[in-house]
């Protein structure tokens, strides 16, 4: 799936959880992973702290 990071050690993944297609953010800080939820459209990211203007795409969506 495909997997974004933004400024300070955000990290967005499409991911699928139970047969549902989400968005997975977490937080990255001294080379540990925290999540900070799950999101069912992109609109929702910003209630998690993310900036859609600042996310870099870090690997491509593998199943297109």
């Amino acid at each position: 799936m495909g997997q974004w990071r933004g400024p300070g050690g955000i990290l967005v993944e499409a991911i699928i959880l139970d047969d549902r297609p989400l968005l997975r953010v977490s937080h990255q800080v001294n080379g540990r992973t925290y999540l900070r939820g799950y999101c069912t459209t992109v609109s929702e990211l910003g209630q998690h702290g993310v900036d859609l203007a600042e996310l870099v795409e870090d690997r491509p969506l593998d199943h297109l």
